[in-house]
């Protein structure tokens, strides 16, 4: 055996990628990069503000502070603070003399409501871990190790035909045969490809996908909702009228139709407001965002793989409607691209080919590795150019 003929085995057997049975890739991303922003954002920063709010009351009490009569004791002054909270309602009096009541309830329900509001935002991420994570995993788990076999096949092939390059006492009768196998189709394993053409004519994970991203515009709508319609009516309600005359206190003369109060935690009603507003609004483009990704394909991720065999998905123009499970799957294989280590010899593999596709025709990775390996492509041309002497 030639020193050619080693260090082209070499060369071969370096580019084989290891065997992953064992690994089952464990490590599989099954949420996209923003969508797990915007899970951790939506579903962590109510829970961040609640715990803040429980801390704030824990802390100091009765977040109100109001003002008895002088001649009330500490025990009295205490239970109009203790009344007055439980009721948080404001009485005021109009021209007529009538009393209207006005609930400020939502500083009471102010950390419950971060509760729901965080629980709500949570659903749309256990549908999708029910709904479609099964499903996805499995697909990844076939698409990653079939594109890596693939990848590997072709390298497994060209060191068979270097092989019998060498062990072939005629060179006609090899080109001969290689010529046969490529007209044939023998290199191809159309497998995948069809797996991923009929992945065009599902659309499970995308309805999926696309009813989880419009959960979350819904329950954020519905945010906006609740926070114009009961915080901004109380935003800016520091001070209120109490009434402690109920029950056996309805007919004591002594006690006053209204204490003043105070709400001493309206500053940290009006910071959760604001910033749950603001944190919201920020989140909407990114969910526009994920939903606009939807309505193209990740071609560049295609246009790699075109270089194994029976993968010309984008060549052969059968891209249709982006809205399918297909470009799902290509939006995960993506975000694992970690998982793909074919993907870097490929990658390189483009790039030398560009670079030298005005000099020979080279359409695949069994090509571009065939001369690599110090075999033409093709027939050259002066075994060609004898055939026709021989058989003028």
């Amino acid at each position: 055996m030639s020193l050619a003929h080693t260090a082209a085995e070499y060369m071969l057997s370096d580019a084989l990628l290891p065997d992953r049975r064992g690994s089952r890739l464990k490590g599989l991303r099954l949420e996209l990069p923003l969508d797990q922003i915007v899970k951790f954002v939506a579903v962590g920063f109510p829970l961040l503000l609640m715990s803040l709010a429980f801390a704030q009351e824990f802390s100091s009490g009765t977040p109100i502070s109001c003002f008895p009569p002088s001649n009330f004791s500490v025990r009295q002054a205490a239970y109009v603070d203790s009344s007055c909270w439980d009721s948080l309602a404001h009485h005021e009096q109009d021209e007529a003399g009538q009393y209207k009541v006005k609930s400020l309830w939502p500083h009471k329900a102010l950390p419950y409501s971060l509760l729901a509001l965080a629980v709500a935002m949570y659903l749309p991420v256990l549908l999708w871990q029910y709904a479609a994570v099964p499903a996805l995993s499995s697909d990844l788990l076939f698409i990653i190790s079939e594109l890596d076999k693939s990848y590997n096949r072709s390298i497994r092939l060209v060191q068979h035909m270097l092989k019998i390059r060498q062990k072939s006492s005629d060179p006609h009768v090899f080109w001969d045969e290689l010529e046969k196998a490529r007209k044939e189709r023998y290199f191809e394993f159309p497998l995948l490809e069809r797996y991923l053409a009929c992945k065009q004519r599902s659309h499970s994970l995308v309805a999926t996908y696309l009813l989880r991203n419009s959960l979350m515009l819904l329950f954020t709508s519905a945010t906006y909702l609740y926070l114009g319609h009961f915080h901004l009516g109380v935003f800016f309600q520091e001070e209120f009228s109490c009434s402690i005359k109920t029950g056996l206190l309805h007919d004591e003369t002594h006690v006053p139709d209204l204490i003043k109060c105070r709400l001493t935690s309206l500053s940290v009603f009006q910071i959760v407001s604001l910033s749950s507003a603001t944190i919201y609004t920020l989140l909407v483009p990114v969910i526009i965002y994920n939903l606009t990704r939807l309505c193209q394909w990740d071609k560049r991720l295609l246009s790699i793989y075109e270089m194994l065999p029976a993968f010309d998905l984008l060549s052969r123009k059968m891209l249709g409607c982006p809205i399918n499970d297909l470009n799902v799957i290509l939006l995960f294989l993506r975000a694992n691209i970690s998982e793909l280590i074919s993907f870097s010899w490929l990658s390189v593999l483009c790039v030398l080919k560009d670079t030298t596709a005005q000099k020979h025709n080279i359409d695949t990775v069994v090509d571009f590795m065939t001369l690599l390996a110090g075999l033409e492509p093709s027939k050259p041309k002066h075994l060609t150019q004898q055939v026709c002497d021989e058989h003028p």
